[in-house]
């Protein structure tokens, strides 16, 4: 622009004082305005202020929000839905024998979970984690990573060598949790006892389930009365015993007669609590305690001291043998049978299922239920496993349901009920429930209940010895233990009846005889005679023999040597002669003849 222009576009000298080389701002600003401008100017830089200061706050919350929902919701996600609700925070108490030896523990492992939004390439990650993880199902690992969701467990409680292998792969979406698992160190020597958990350390049978609550919150060991070296002692006796009469199965237990504790217990077949899955229903089945038997002969010895407690009989009480025994269409026979009159001791010895029949008749009905009702014989025994078998008893109790339940058939009843009961007759007396807990004073019996006289106790004791010594449980005898005992040898039934070739064998004992510390227990379902044993099959040839080699390696480990505690009360008789007048106090027994 020209001077001339510039002239006359505002003037030579105009009123708004424009000059040259004077700023351009200062050109548009009214002279007396700038006050005013500079106050517009802050209001509106401060309103920008504020507005940006509320923006970067709203996109902060909104930020935070969606770390909230990619990072913490996943988690919160799979714990409210996918993870276990009941998982264990820390670890499970520990289950220890009697002498501190563990026996169930809890080790703190890693979890594989998978976030499946997460991945790159489900197929590539499924591949390379079953190169990792061999065990895993391509196909099965291959639906959970392709499956959308944000949580997917796909393998529980790795070893550190597993989550090593899994670590390098370095795949997008994989993740660990610590979790823990629990142990059985010994395998299935303890399975039907312990039980086993789930997969998330939940019990789910035998103490793991009954003491759940108490284990999940830690602390303390749950101390029992099983003593491991005995519990080692008895499995593998009942397997050789198992094995070399190729019987079924097999059960047995020790029990100390005084407080009821039990100190060993075995079912086989059985299983490995560490690997639950792989067991069988058969291995799983607790034999022990959830199976309830007809226990044969060896319920003689509850027949024999309710007769004796009850004033029935005395020892030298006779029954006519001579004969099976009909009642109304019943035939009642003994295995051996002697075709004579016998004595109560010679009834007991030879196992006479007559005389035990006739003893029951006069027992009665009445007086027999209310004995067996004191022995906890009649309803499921107070113990802490939950496998626990109700008995079978008959309804309505006839008189034929007396007399041969004299002898152990007509009422069936689990190996713990009858090890109790025979603990009962022999400790004096007194009933005590069995337990498997260890309680805070072990070494403080529980009063119990009293069943029998102590005198009962003692001619039950000297019966069991002699029948040891001369009667059906001779294999039973291990020198210096004073081993008393009573043989068993149940037809099981079947759809027609019993059937005579398919045997419950079974031994009971009791040592020392004189002074009683311990109950040991064998059955063998349906087991098989052999060359040595004649083919024969009973309890006096399969169980007792077991029973015998369990009292000879346990007994020096409790501290009971041979010979320990007082002589026997008679020097053993070995003439039948001999015997029957030693325990009739020498009267002389009119029915009774010598058959040698």
């Amino acid at each position: 622009m020209s001077d001339r222009a510039t002239d006359l576009f505002v003037g030579r000298g105009g009123a708004m004082g424009f000059r040259r080389g004077a700023p351009l701002r200062a050109a548009y600003l009214p002279p007396r305005m700038d006050d005013r401008a500079r106050q517009v100017l802050e209001v509106g830089r401060v309103r920008m202020v504020v507005a940006g200061a509320a923006l970067l706050l709203a996109f902060g919350a909104v930020g935070a929000r969606l770390t909230q929902l990619a990072v913490l919701g996943m988690a919160g996600e799979r714990m409210a839905i996918e993870a276990p609700v009941d998982a264990t925070p820390h670890p499970r108490a520990d289950i220890v024998d009697r002498n501190g030896e563990i026996l169930a523990t809890d080790l703190a492992t890693a979890s594989l979970y998978a976030n499946p939004r997460r991945l790159l390439d489900p197929n590539d990650a499924a591949r390379a984690l079953v190169t990792a993880l061999p065990d895993l199902d391509y196909k099965e690992t291959l639906a959970k990573l392709s499956s959308g969701r944000t949580f997917v467990w796909l393998r529980r409680n790795l070893t550190p060598r597993e989550q090593w292998e899994v670590n390098r792969l370095g795949i997008p979406g994989l993740d660990f949790m610590r979790e823990f698992s629990r142990v059985f160190p010994h395998g299935p020597l303890l399975g039907h006892v312990l039980g086993y958990v789930d997969s998330d350390n939940t019990g789910i049978a035998g103490l793991e389930s009954r003491y759940d609550e108490q284990l999940r919150r830690g602390g303390e060991p749950l101390r029992l009365t099983i003593d491991l070296r005995v519990q080692y002692i008895l499995r593998d006796e009942l397997r050789k015993a198992m094995i070399e009469f190729k019987a079924k199965s097999a059960t047995g237990m020790v029990m100390d007669v005084r407080t009821g504790a039990v100190l060993a217990m075995v079912s086989l077949p059985d299983f490995d609590p560490n690997h639950p899955a792989k067991a069988t229903e058969n291995g799983r089945f607790n034999r022990a305690t959830l199976g309830v038997y007809e226990l044969g002969s060896t319920f003689k010895v509850f027949t024999t001291a309710i007769a004796l407690d009850s004033g029935v009989a005395t020892m030298n009480q006779t029954y006519d043998a001579t004969e099976p025994l009909k009642v109304a269409r019943f035939t009642i026979r003994d295995y051996h049978a002697k075709k004579r009159w016998l004595s109560l001791p010679e009834v007991f010895m030879y196992s006479s299922n007559i005389g035990a029949a006739r003893m029951a008749a006069d027992i009665g009905g009445e007086t027999q239920q209310a004995y067996l009702g004191r022995l906890g014989l009649l309803q499921p025994a107070s113990f802490e496993l939950p496998e626990v078998g109700r008995p079978i008893v008959p309804s309505p109790w006839r008189p034929i349901n007396t007399m041969t339940i004299g002898f152990g058939h007509g009422i069936a009843i689990s190996p713990l009920q009858l090890t109790a009961g025979v603990a009962a007759v022999v400790n004096g007396g007194i009933m005590r429930a069995p337990h498997l807990v260890l309680s805070e004073y072990p070494d403080i019996p529980v009063k119990g209940e009293r069943v029998f006289q102590e005198e009962t106790s003692r001619r039950l004791r000297e019966l069991m010895r002699m029948n040891v010594l001369d009667g059906t449980g001779g294999k039973a005898d291990i020198a210096g233990y004073r081993v008393g005992g009573k043989t068993g040898t149940a037809e099981k039934p079947d759809a027609s009846g019993y059937n005579g070739k398919a045997l419950l064998s079974s031994f009971i004992a009791t040592f020392p005889t004189d002074d009683p510390r311990y109950a040991v227990l064998a059955i063998l379902d349906e087991p098989q005679g052999t060359k040595s044993t004649g083919g024969y099959a009973t309890g006096g040839w399969v169980a007792a023999p077991a029973v015998g080699a369990v009292i000879a390696r346990m007994a020096p480990i409790l501290g009971i040597a041979p010979g320990d505690g007082e002589p026997e009360p008679r020097a053993p008789a070995r003439n039948m002669d001999e015997l029957v007048d030693e325990l009739t106090e020498g009267r002389t027994l009119a029915s009774y003849e010598s058959d040698r």
